[in-house]
């Protein structure tokens, strides 16, 4: 029984687990920074940083992220630049869910309806569930619909002049500049 059973005290297993857990960091860095230093055009990080940030901006959460990864891998664009941009834009993802949501109904009118009421929440959040949980989950699924109308409609010129912004600007980087 004696030899099937690891001596823990004589293998120092907390150093080997250090060591073996700064070995798979330090490779995952050097891949990382391998991504970051690999020859791309001002203009396709540009690109890439662009598209990041408006899909960062999509009005439903958890869906952002998913998509840069799909969309940078199908374009081969840089994933850790599309992912940083994606990330920066949450806190506007997060201001701009009841603006898109506003001019969603403004440019789809035929879909407005009268709203749920929500007067029921300030006595309590489960009789609103409870009474209408499908009429709820209906006109939520209705507002974030109307919301990715409004975004589909403001993205692309949104990319467009991001790109052409962040283009100029990265061509002054001279590390950039030798690439293109």
């Amino acid at each position: 029984m004696r030899a099937i059973l690891p001596n823990w005290k004589a293998q120092n297993w907390p150093a080997k687990l250090l060591v073996r857990w700064r070995a798979g960091w330090n490779s995952l860095r050097a891949q990382a920074v391998q991504q970051l230093r690999r020859g791309i055009s001002p203009r396709r990080l540009a690109l890439t940083l662009a598209l990041g940030f408006v899909l960062g901006c999509i009005p439903v959460i958890g869906i952002p992220t998913a998509l840069c990864a799909m969309i940078a891998i199908l374009f081969r664009l840089n994933l850790p630049a599309m992912q940083a941009a994606n990330y920066a834009a949450m806190p506007f993802q997060m201001a701009l869910i009841v603006p898109l949501a506003r001019m969603g109904r403004w440019i789809v009118p035929f879909a407005a309806r009268k709203a749920v009421d929500f007067s029921a929440l300030t006595h309590s959040p489960l009789a609103l569930i409870r009474h209408s949980s499908a009429r709820l989950l209906e006109e939520v699924g209705l507002l974030a619909g109307q919301a990715l109308v409004a975004w589909l409609v403001v993205a692309v010129p949104v990319v467009l002049l991001l790109t052409v912004a962040l283009t100029g600007l990265l061509r002054r980087v001279p590390a950039l500049a030798q690439a293109e």
